[in-house]
């Protein structure tokens, strides 16, 4: 069974069998990685530091695409924003900051929801009910509105945007985990390794989570792209991040405000940035459903 979901989850053989049975997935994965690589590298491949009032110059402001900056240094091939700033630079900034915030958001959920989920399968009992009517409870709700009140009390900023994200989405993984693990628990792995009398954390930590990676892995895709909409939502409100951060979502607030002053690219451009990082995400999530679990398999 170990070795079984070893060569499952191995990441060259997900990539090899995304690309044999579905190579527009695998287009989408190379889209996001590049995406993901270009983020990353933002202070190295951005003509400008967006944020800093030292590079940006106000007299470049609505720049149209294309436009070549007043000292002639720069080419700004999405054009700038009203304050003058780099779009293409901006972006990628925005970017850097929404993977960021989601990732972090969904890998602090992955921990708390799977451990949550696996401490109720496991122990059963008055654990459970407490663990699973607080799920019931969150999922009673939807997650925006959820993150919404959290941010209108704790006000915007980074940690209470990723503490927001992970208090919306942690019962996600916890439901997945505990129905994950109430089938593992009946396997025969599992009693002969009780049969041992090894430590409770043991149990869970090396026989039983390592078996319930493959949907609570899909269901973090999932979710990464639904922390980075609801990022983008909340700072396009003004509850996200502060004003001085990068985020894309700020940067479709502005956009807007310029749409009808014939600045369409201010929008169009932001906008089209977070449309293919929720879409690469999504596409490659659901095809890493459909090769984990065996009775969707083609």
């Amino acid at each position: 069974m170990t070795s079984l979901i070893a060569k499952t989850l191995g990441a060259m053989g997900l990539v090899r069998m995304m690309r044999t049975r579905s190579p527009f997935a695998f287009v989408c994965l190379i889209i996001l990685t590049i995406v993901c690589l270009m983020s990353a590298a933002a202070p190295l491949i951005a003509p400008q530091d967006p944020y800093d009032n030292v590079q940006v110059d106000f007299f470049d402001a609505n720049l149209s695409p294309g436009s070549v900056s007043a000292n002639g240094a720069i080419t700004y091939i999405l054009g700038t924003d009203a304050l003058g700033r780099d779009l293409f630079s901006a972006i990628l900034y925005g970017l850097r900051t929404s993977l960021t915030i989601s990732g972090l958001a969904a890998i602090l959920a992955l921990v708390i929801g799977s451990l949550a989920g696996l401490s109720s399968a496991f122990f059963r009992g008055f654990t459970e009910t407490v663990i699973m009517r607080a799920v019931d409870i969150k999922l009673g709700f939807p997650t925006i509105l959820v993150a919404l009140i959290i941010m209108a009390i704790f006000g915007a900023g980074f940690f209470n945007l990723v503490v927001a994200l992970v208090l919306a989405q942690w019962p996600y993984y916890a439901r997945t985990a505990r129905s994950a693990a109430l089938v593992e628990m009946g396997q025969e792995y599992m009693d002969a390794a009780r049969c041992l009398e090894l430590p409770v954390r043991r149990l869970i930590l090396v026989h039983l989570l390592p078996n319930c990676l493959p949907p609570l892995l899909v269901v973090f895709t999932l979710q990464l792209a639904h922390a980075a909409a609801i990022e983008a939502s909340l700072s396009f409100l003004g509850l996200g991040v502060s004003i001085e951060q990068p985020s894309l979502g700020l940067l479709i607030a502005n956009g807007s405000k310029e749409i009808l002053s014939g600045h369409d690219w201010q929008l169009i451009f932001p906008g089209l940035a977070l449309v293919i990082l929720i879409f690469t995400i999504n596409i490659v999530g659901d095809r890493l459903r459909r090769i984990l679990n065996p009775k969707e398999r083609q």
